[in-house]
């Protein structure tokens, strides 16, 4: 038995398409949900909440997540990843570096940092699963019944390794990982590019357009105005020509 948008507690952005915030650092999930399969945008901060995700997806679609595009490598969006056996998992060309090796443990040690729980981070981070499909420039995803979905490598910026998700439809949807974020100022970590921040948000831009409605890591769904404006101050911030 399938739910609604409402029912489930997602926020309809497009037809077929909807998004979560989760609770602790109010990172979004999205679902993109085609004839034939069901793509989920980024994975949750552990376990229990890639199993919630999973679950939730499950009711609302009626059926199992059959791919996950994971946006970037922090734990808020990675740890839930092996929630999900069975789904193709992408992420952007080199990803892999940030979540095997040395990057997997500084993975674990930016969750504790944050405060997630040490169970919670070790048990996550023991059961990483690392993408199988690495996107390099793009790479299109046929869910069935007409629907298809771009994922576009646009970094570096906010990390190394950043992938936008876009849903062609009326309106467009952009999943723009943290690259964009509305609840608060962009966060910018040892493993951003700065100088290449600004590139990365016009790449967005050019991808979704100006009557795209486009979905934030953290925060309320905005426009492109918004992304310009964002773009404007990352610019002035870092010191980058406009």
């Amino acid at each position: 038995m399938t739910v609604t948008w409402e029912e489930s507690g997602w926020e309809r952005v497009a037809p077929g398409v909807g998004r979560c915030r989760l609770p602790g650092w109010d990172c979004t999930a999205g679902l993109v949900v085609g004839a034939d399969a069901v793509l989920l945008v980024d994975a949750g901060s552990g376990l229990g909440e890639g199993a919630r995700l999973r679950t939730e997806a499950q009711a609302l679609t009626g059926r199992r997540v059959t791919h996950l595009a994971l946006t970037h490598p922090h734990f808020d969006h990675v740890l839930g990843a092996a929630a999900f056996a069975g789904a193709e998992v992408f992420g952007a060309v080199g990803i892999d570096t940030a979540l095997s090796g040395r990057g997997r443990e500084e993975l674990r040690a930016d969750a504790l940092r944050h405060g997630l729980d040490r169970r919670v981070a070790e048990e996550a981070v023991d059961a990483l699963v690392r993408p199988r499909h690495a996107v390099c420039g793009e790479w299109t995803l046929d869910l069935g019944g007409g629907r298809q979905v771009l994922l576009a490598n646009v970094g570096p910026g906010h990390t190394a390794y950043d992938l936008a998700v876009l849903v062609p439809g009326d309106p467009e949807v952009v999943f723009c990982g943290d690259l964009v974020e509305e609840s608060g100022e962009p966060q910018a970590g040892p493993d951003a590019v700065p100088s290449h921040w600004p590139a990365a948000l016009d790449r967005l831009l050019e991808l979704g357009g100006e009557d795209a409605r486009y979905v934030p890591g953290h925060g309320a769904v905005v426009d492109a105005a918004f992304v310009r404006a964002q773009r404007d101050a990352l610019a002035a911030r870092f010191g980058v020509s406009q």
